[in-house]
């Protein structure tokens, strides 16, 4: 596998563990005060009304990590159709999402970045891994 498709493959799992971290802050930690002042939740009972869509999206979270992650174990297995056909939809995913979030105003644009630069770097380096594998 040449060096662009291996730094493709590190950034998916770097991306994958954002998303887990993301996943346990949404879905395990949301109403404590450190989470509560990341998302700029107000008040514990904003948190608590919140609570189930926050839960909620943070499997999201968790399950495009998980595609990620495995697409990588499946491209290190040899099964590269089905590897990068994950890495690729998850990353993609990832990345989606975090233009939609940009989308939802500037106050944003630095959760955006940090949910969506890994997958980016991921998507490129795959591309251009793929285009020079030949």
């Amino acid at each position: 596998m040449s060096a662009l498709l291996v730094i493709s493959c590190v950034c998916a799992v770097l991306a994958g563990l954002v998303h887990v971290y993301i996943f346990f802050l949404e879905s395990v930690a949301w109403t404590s005060p450190r989470v509560r002042k990341i998302f700029g939740i107000a008040s514990d009972a904003e948190a608590r009304a919140t609570r189930s869509l926050a839960f909620n999206q943070g499997f999201y979270n968790l399950f495009l990590a998980i595609g990620a992650v495995l697409g990588v174990v499946f491209v290190a297995t040899g099964n590269h159709a089905t590897g990068w056909t994950l890495v690729v939809f998850a990353t993609a995913s990832m990345l989606a999402a975090a233009i939609v979030l940009v989308g939802t105003g500037r106050r944003y644009l630095n959760s955006a970045f940090a949910q969506g630069a890994l997958p980016l770097i991921t998507l490129l380096f795959a591309f251009l891994g793929s285009m020079f594998a030949n």
